[in-house]
């Protein structure tokens, strides 16, 4: 009898095992070459075939050294998810940090230009709205560090979408700027201990959403650094932390479960 029932929880493990890699073998990943005011910029869409049409979509917003390989593992983390995933890019194609001191002064840029950052945010939004397979109408934009206040500032801006994950980004508003024209719940996830955004802005934060009535929760990961997310982060203020890490995640699928299915 024993043996029977192993002998069965091994052809269930099997069966669900197959299933799992074939949903991951129908994953799609393609670099997309778009344009904004002439100037081609280039994002990482993937989802999976084996969902089928009309997907919710996720857009992901970068760290400050852009796109590359961890972002694209992301966007395929979700894609396997069922969510269509499309990674925009905010510095145009080929403008890859590959240092501290280019990533500063790239992220910079768009810091000091929000007009600008608010642009690109929204020409990755429509280039993902517009690919093959996704609902428009169900979407969620998120990121991480500079990507994270990113995502901040589309919801600041009024974005038309179901939610804003911010994912150990900046949190603190820029000067002349509210959250009343938010227009979706907003997700922080965020380390107790980053020096680089600390609990003062989790705090100023909570009392500026609390003011207009945005919808938000709000993630704090004791003893937690920057850049807990990142895998292989440990220098400065940056460290990974796969607890904090496994629990985000989880909170993100949560979150887009509640707000696109």
């Amino acid at each position: 009898m024993l043996r029977k029932f192993a002998l069965f929880c091994l052809a269930v493990a099997a069966i669900v095992g197959f299933t799992a890699l074939n949903a991951q073998a129908q994953i799609v990943g393609e670099s997309v070459v778009y344009e904004i005011e002439g100037q081609p910029f280039e994002g990482y869409f993937a989802k999976n075939a084996g969902f089928g049409d009309e997907q919710p979509i996720v857009l992901l917003i970068h760290d400050w050294n852009g796109i590359g390989d961890y972002e694209q593992r992301r966007v395929e983390m979700l894609a396997e998810r069922g969510y269509a995933t499309f990674a925009a890019d905010l510095y145009g194609q080929g403008n890859r940090p590959s240092n501290v001191e280019e990533s500063q002064a790239e992220s910079g840029k768009l810091y000091s230009d929000l007009a600008t950052m608010r642009q690109r945010l929204m020409a990755g939004l429509e280039t993902a709205q517009a690919m093959a397979g996704v609902d428009p109408d169900r979407v969620v934009a998120m990121g991480y560090c500079f990507g994270g206040a990113a995502v901040l500032e589309m919801a600041r801006a009024g974005a038309d979408i179901d939610g804003f994950v911010s994912f150990h980004g900046g949190l603190a508003t820029p000067e002349g700027q509210d959250y009343s024209d938010a227009q979706a719940p907003i997700l922080i996830l965020h380390g107790g201990n980053d020096p680089v955004a600390p609990m003062s802005e989790v705090a100023a934060l909570a009392d500026e959403l609390n003011a207009v009535e945005v919808h938000y929760d709000m993630e704090i990961y004791g003893g937690v650094l920057h850049s807990f997310t990142v895998w292989g982060a440990d220098a400065g203020a940056s460290r990974y932390d796969p607890h904090a890490d496994t629990q985000s995640w989880d909170a993100l699928l949560s979150f887009l479960a509640r707000q696109v299915g």
